[in-house]
Parts: structure tokens; C-alpha cells; sequence
């Protein structure tokens, strides 16, 4: 199974990170939800700290370009193996942080890999 952490997760049931996270999770995938409020998405806590994780293989972003600044050293700190931009969150410059650190940047949307099998 494959480590995710969710940056930009939310407990509200229409946001896209919300229908990650459920999703994520019935497929087996360990989940770190991390928002800018807490809350929970059926057993999967929402926190706003950011924690030292070990074996992350992705980190997929719901969060605008702009917001995802702050994130930078945090993301390039977990060493994951992937950077899943979703829609709307695509941004060149994270995108070539993340070459530079040997981290593969995908432009793509999670809901749409788990669901094809490609995740």
C-alpha cells in the first residue's frame, strides 16, 4: 500500500480532498490528512500540524499554487516518490523543485488514477 499524504484536506463532504481520502482509504492506502482546519473523514483525523513521516510514496495536493508555498520545505522533507498536482493545484515551480529532488511531478487528478487502477 502507498503512503499518501493529502495536503489541502478538508471534512467538508463536496470538497475533491474529502472524496480522496474516503477513496484512499477503502483501497488500503495509509493516509496523513492535512488541512487548515481539523476534522475527520470517516477514521482518517484531519490535523493542521505537519508531522515527520517516513515512507511516503505520494503527497497529492488540493491546494492553489499560492498556497502551497509554505509546503515546500515540509513536502521535499518526506522524500515522497511522487507529487500528484490535481487539478487546479498545477505549479511549474514545485513541479521543478520536485525534479531537482529526484520526486516525480504528476499533473493529474488521484480520484481518477485510483479509480482506473493507475494510482
Amino acid at each position: 500500500m502507498k503512503k499518501t499524504v493529502v495536503l489541502g484536506a478538508s471534512d467538508n463532504p463536496g470538497r475533491y480532498s474529502y472524496l480522496a481520502i474516503q477513496k484512499l482509504r477503502r483501497y488500503g492506502h495509509p493516509v496523513v490528512a492535512i488541512g487548515k482546519k481539523t476534522g475527520t473523514v470517516g477514521d482518517t483525523p484531519v490535523i493542521t500540524e505537519r508531522p515527520p513521516e517516513k515512507e511516503v510514496d505520494t503527497v497529492t495536493l488540493y491546494l492553489n499554487p499560492a498556497h502551497q508555498k509554505q509546503y515546500y520545505d515540509y513536502i521535499l522533507s518526506l522524500h515522497p516518490k511522487r507529487i500528484i498536482f490535481n487539478p487546479g493545484a498545477e505549479n511549474p515551480e514545485l513541479e521543478q523543485l520536485a525534479e531537482v529532488n529526484d520526486i516525480k511531478p504528476m499533473e493529474a487528478c488521484t480520484l481518477v488514477l485510483l479509480g482506473t487502477g493507475q494510482f
